[in-house]
């Protein structure tokens, strides 16, 4: 078929119309017509993916990365990066607007970085695939399980996102191709560590390529036998990881959850502390803390930080990494920040801000707790616009909350995801 593309979705695939029924279309821009195929028909829309540009947008570049099309890692490489920022401002205005109901006062400019080789963070597919005679390392294909075949990838460190190829080759050499289902990548400012899952135990033979592989590209090497408890490390014996943030150095395991763009959470732990500008006298909550991304750089101007997580693992390295850096006015407990929090007795205020940094899900069930502890700023960083929207309106219409300012920051370039920061005033 052919059409005229007229928008863009929220999730980045251009918006066409065909006989009164919307198509999305991925691969498309505003201002195109396109030649495109359907890969799903549903009932009120349908889906394609471009075949043939026949009039191209002046926002449209070449894509940088050969598996583009093929792989499901990215989804704006066609799509000016400057465009792409735009973009993601709209969404989240957009959404804001719909979902709840709300707009700021002011919109912060956007944060942005390295437009390619910033990925630190990733787990990549594996599969050995007899027909093709290699094994597949990458991402998979987009909506399909099947491992893309590429050779390398654009947005990934080239550390690794240049060494695909040479991984395809280390694994195809190991006694169990066929039982290495993913590898985990975990990069800080001068470590690579590769968390390889195996399915079956790695002989001796085996054990000893992975290292000798490691120690000639000084990549850290681990094996990963069973759950995240299961990792070991293959070379060297006493591993490190570790990345620096405004003074403060944060250490990590390979399986830690870690922001994937360094540039990027540099700048955005900076704008949390210029939004928030506490006293130093001034106490702060800093909910789904993790390793103390926020709270540590935090405790150096205010004057007290509570930083509360989930995980025991990580709240023990946040105090690990509190007292390697000196810094004495941070603590940090366990709790389930999906139920209550009003009995704990870390949640005695008052506390003058709130710092929220929920999963995807957004922070719907503790918004109450955190409303009545009345702090005058509530700053509210999110990976996903949706829930940071209804949440918003919660604050605004429930809770007396003004929402002062909002802004993207463009953590996953080459990409639709939308990552967001949001200042509440009471």
């Amino acid at each position: 078929m052919e059409a005229d593309v007229s928008g863009l979705s929220h999730e980045g695939r251009g918006v066409a119309q065909v006989n009164g029924k919307a198509v999305f279309v991925h691969g498309a821009l505003p201002g195109e017509r396109v030649r495109f195929r359907y890969t799903r028909v549903h009932r009120r829309f349908d889906e394609a993916v471009t075949d043939e540009v026949i009039e191209a947008s002046p926002e449209r570049v070449e894509p940088a990365c050969a598996a583009y099309g093929v792989c499901g890692g990215c989804s704006l490489q066609h799509m000016h990066g400057d465009r792409q920022i735009e973009f993601k401002q709209t969404v989240l205005l957009e959404l804001l607007q719909r979902f709840g109901e709300v707009q700021p006062e002011a919109t912060l400019p956007p944060l942005r970085d390295s437009q390619w080789g910033y990925r630190r963070k990733a787990r990549l597919a594996v599969r050995h695939v007899a027909g093709k005679g290699r094994v597949l390392v990458g991402f998979r294909e987009r909506h399909s399980p099947y491992v893309a075949d590429m050779v390398r990838c654009e947005v990934l460190d080239p550390a690794v996102g240049h060494r695909l190829d040479d991984l395809s080759g280390l694994i195809g050499a190991l006694s169990i191709p066929n039982r290495i289902p993913q590898i985990e990548v975990a990069i800080g400012d001068d470590q690579v560590a590769l968390v390889f899952r195996n399915l079956e135990p790695l002989s001796e033979d085996d054990l000893e390529r992975l290292g000798a592989w490691g120690r000639e590209r000084d990549v850290q090497v681990y094996q990963q036998p069973g759950n995240e408890s299961t990792i070991t490390p293959v070379w060297p014996a006493e591993p490190t990881l570790h990345y620096d943030v405004e003074g403060v150095g944060i250490r990590f395991r390979p399986g830690d959850f870690t922001q994937v763009n360094a540039g990027i959470n540099r700048k955005m732990v900076r704008r949390a502390q210029e939004l928030l500008c506490p006293g130093t006298d001034d106490r702060i909550l800093d909910l789904f803390c993790g390793l103390g991304n926020f709270s540590l750089p935090l405790a150096l101007i205010a004057g007290h930080v509570i930083g509360v997580e989930g995980s025991s693992d990580l709240v023990e390295r946040a105090r690990a990494n509190a007292q390697a850096n000196g810094i004495a006015n941070a603590e940090f407990h366990v709790a389930n920040l999906t139920h209550s929090i009003e009995q704990s007795t870390w949640s005695v205020g008052p506390f003058e801000h709130v710092l929220l940094d929920p999963p995807r899900s957004g922070a719907a069930e503790i918004l109450p707790a955190v409303a009545a502890l009345r702090p005058a700023k509530i700053l509210y960083v999110s990976c996903n616009p949706a829930t940071l929207a209804r949440d918003a309106g919660e604050l605004v219409h429930r809770h007396g909350y003004r929402l002062r300012e909002a802004g993207v920051m463009d953590m996953f370039p080459q990409t639709a995801h939308v990552e967001s920061i949001a200042l509440f005033q009471r």
